[in-house]
């Protein structure tokens, strides 16, 4: 059963993680930092789809100029995404970057460590430790004969920590992501036994929108549900706004986040005698509209049922406050498992549209 895992509380920005604070949906830009006006314009989509923290790469000096012209423009913590070089996690410091993220194996030696912990300390930001396949050092791999286990991986970051440690830094977040999904899964168990540092959970490359849906779903709803993650972020190869689409629809499936709009429908059969499908999808995209127009609120909860027939009309669907039930060229709209009208297959849609509308009057 969900029994969310205590964890340490970490201020970024303006939010809050760790300590039973919301579990806080993240993605990262897949545009050139440097590019500023593109970036910008991708995070405020991010924002409007729901994204609550993002993350930027900084892989040279003109993206770490970059950070405070983005910082003026966006209403969410910016998280600098650092490897190999410290100077540039300096850099971010500098100009106002609300999080550090540092990769163990490539950021260098104890004393650069040592100078990104000193400069995060200075200016109260925190520093994610972002453990994954590809940068487990050496000597680790090598005392797991070369292979990728979540031993290794929690070695990896119970290392790193250490070195912040040493420095008198704690404000700390970890993530522990491998492809693998039940490699994932074991190696945040294992290392929430001994640490409370608050856990950035998801699936590393997870693949495309098809296959890396389904792996992130079940790796991260495992997660959740055992209590671990206190931010989280689908990894997709795609566009990053259906990150936060698939975060959302994780949260809310599991009962974590209950307000939005959530659309059922049946998986059709022999019975169905109306085009299900298509209904289904146009009812999905003109719901995606009016949220986008800003027509209505997709934080007001709503549950809208699209069924075949009878069978799987209100009775099924008595739960939903608002849906229709096909049957042979007209079908029925019902409210709270009522039947109030019945309609010609092609006026479907449109009824079921005003419906919701006065829903949200």
């Amino acid at each position: 059963m969900y029994d969310r895992l205590q964890t340490k509380k970490i201020k970024i920005a303006n939010k809050y993680i760790g300590n039973n604070n919301d579990i806080l949906i993240q993605s990262m830009c897949n545009t050139k930092t440097e590019n500023v006006d593109e970036t910008i314009n991708q995070i405020l989509e991010l924002e409007k789809a729901g994204c609550e923290i993002v993350r930027i790469t900084i892989p040279n000096e003109e993206a770490a100029f970059a950070i405070e012209k983005i910082k003026n423009k966006i209403h969410i913590p910016l998280v600098a995404d650092i490897h190999f070089d410290y100077k540039l996690a300096l850099m971010s410091i500098d100009r106002g970057i609300d999080k550090i993220r540092i990769n163990p194996g490539n950021i260098g030696d104890e004393n650069r460590i040592k100078e990104v912990a000193n400069a995060a300390k200075k200016k109260n930001i925190p520093i994610r430790i972002g453990v994954n396949s590809g940068s487990v050092k050496k000597g680790i791999l090598k005392k797991y004969n070369s292979k990728i286990t979540s031993d290794a991986l929690v070695e990896s970051a119970i290392e790193e920590i250490k070195y912040l440690e040493k420095y008198d830094f704690n404000d700390i977040i970890i993530s522990i992501k491998s492809s693998n999904v039940l490699t994932t899964i074991d190696s945040y168990k294992k290392f929430a036994e001994k640490y409370n540092y608050p856990l950035h959970i998801g699936i590393t490359e997870a693949g495309t929108l098809y296959q890396g849906n389904i792996k992130s779903s079940i790796g991260l709803g495992i997660l959740i549900y055992e209590g671990l993650g206190d931010t989280m972020r689908v990894s997709l190869s795609g566009n990053p706004v259906e990150e936060i689409k698939t975060a959302k629809l994780i949260l809310k499936t599991l009962g974590i986040r209950k307000s939005g709009i959530e659309i059922v429908s049946c998986p059709t059969c022999g019975r169905t005698n109306i085009d299900i499908i298509s209904i289904a999808n146009e009812v999905e995209d003109k719901i995606d509209k009016l949220v986008k127009d800003k027509i209505i609120d997709e934080n007001k909860p709503i549950k809208i049922a699209i069924m075949g027939c009878a069978v799987n009309g209100p009775g099924e669907a008595k739960d939903c406050d608002i849906g229709i039930a096909g049957g042979y060229k007209e079908g029925l709209i019902f409210k709270n498992g009522q039947i109030i009208k019945k309609v010609d297959e092609d006026n479907l849609i449109n009824e079921l549209m005003l419906e919701v509308m006065n829903f949200y009057k």
